[in-house]
């Protein structure tokens, strides 16, 4: 660990979301992050990168201020920065900011403000102020029952407005995302969300027809001030199809559009947003247009698409907090590829329209995963990444179709 930085990372969470922000500190600055989570899982138990505790309860108030209190009293000699890697642990952080102690930096919006941007009914609200298209959206209330009708055919999209009490219901059976096929799947998966316990309401959209390559994800970093300072879009090749990975990247393209990268970039500065954000984004063919599915107010789990390009992510938390260095714009523009999957099933599972521009970027060292990393590399957690690969190539063949092209 090094031990003459000024700062120290402290991440909330336990899965590959975590294990990249930790990745991206070890690489820029050779330092571990304390990371807490609630169950000794892979990727980051274990790992030679993360001291890493775990604790059953993390994601209630009192846990979190307890353990943020203590690494700050452990690193008192040290800017602790604090970032969290769930949608609960993002929560806590923008109401707890004003109860962490002096030496941690919590780089997110007030709590009113991040509720609100959460909310998927209230987030496409500010998509309708700001020019931002995004599907066609009908917002279920559990009082409507079966009384209802849609302005649109199956297949019907259902999901959370509110994903934090939605997660937080405890129940194992629920889909991240519904796809309905036919109305009575709507109808029964409604039932079944509401019966487990949930009580928000639920957003039913329209489906935009095309595969996984017709989605975008588009990962910013506004400074302290709020302004932008980097917006890295990804062009989405594959993504997981089990029902409780739905919608997860697995293969991503860095690319850039300038213009819808204007109309993100309008909308976080007018709310004067601060730290990262991530939206997930469609390609509708039918009227050419991008149409924003939702905000997460983090770096999504597939962040290292941005440090796989070239931009560690921890580095800009670094110059802005630490600093206090104004940093330049910078939209991202060169090309580089990033997986989560083996090469076997990247090639197996994409479009082979992309397959000669994946393999000269591979050829060039353009190309990453987010677990094969030289600095976490000890012969047991080779083996482990290795069983995650054997997993990945067994879960994409029983949930994944082979692209028809």
């Amino acid at each position: 660990m090094n031990t003459s930085l000024p700062f120290q990372p402290l991440l909330f969470g336990g899965d590959i979301n975590v294990y990249s922000v930790a990745r991206a500190f070890h690489e820029a600055y050779g330092v571990k992050s304390v990371a807490f989570g609630k169950y000794p899982s892979f990727p980051c138990h274990g790992s030679a990168i993360i001291d890493y505790r775990v604790c059953p309860d993390n994601e209630s108030r009192e846990a979190f201020l307890r353990n943020a209190r203590a690494v700050a009293q452990e690193f008192s000699d040290k800017k602790v920065i604090l970032l969290g890697c769930g949608d609960s642990y993002v929560q806590l952080a923008a109401h707890c900011k004003d109860e962490l102690p002096d030496n941690v930096i919590a780089p997110y919006i007030d709590g009113e403000l991040l509720d609100t941007l959460i909310n998927k009914e209230k987030f496409y609200q500010l998509c309708d102020r700001y020019g931002i298209d995004h599907p066609a959206t009908f917002i279920y209330d559990k009082s409507m029952g079966h009384d209802f009708t849609l302005p649109w055919g199956p297949p019907y999209i259902a999901k959370p407005a509110d994903s934090v009490a939605y997660w937080g219901c405890g129940d194992h059976s629920f889909s991240k995302v519904y796809i309905c096929q036919s109305w009575e799947e709507l109808l029964q998966s409604l039932d079944h969300v509401y019966a487990a316990g949930y009580q928000d309401h639920m957003v039913l959209q329209e489906f935009i027809p095309g595969d996984d390559s017709y989605m975008r994800v588009l990962t910013n970093y506004s400074d302290r001030s709020g302004q932008v300072k980097l917006m890295c879009l990804g062009h989405v090749l594959l993504e997981e199809h089990s029902p409780h990975g739905i919608g997860n990247h697995a293969v991503i393209l860095t690319e850039c559009d300038r213009e819808l990268e204007e109309k993100i970039k309008g909308l976080l500065e007018a709310l004067h947003f601060t730290g990262f954000s991530n939206f997930d984004i469609k390609y509708d063919s039918r009227d050419g247009k991008y149409k924003a599915f939702e905000i997460n107010c983090r770096q999504g789990r597939s962040n290292y698409y941005v440090t796989g390009a070239g931009h560690n992510i921890a580095k800009l938390v670094v110059a802005d907090w630490v600093e206090g260095k104004d940093l330049p714009f910078l939209m991202t523009e060169n090309r580089s590829l990033w997986r989560m999957v083996p090469k076997k099933v990247a090639f197996k599972f994409t479009p082979k329209k992309y397959h000669q521009e994946m393999r000269a970027l591979i050829r060039a060292g353009a190309d990453t995963h987010s677990l094969v990393y030289s600095g976490d590399n000890s012969l047991k957690r080779r083996l482990r990444v290795w069983k995650n690969h054997l997993g990945n190539i067994k879960r994409f063949d029983q949930y994944n179709k082979v692209p028809q092209d």
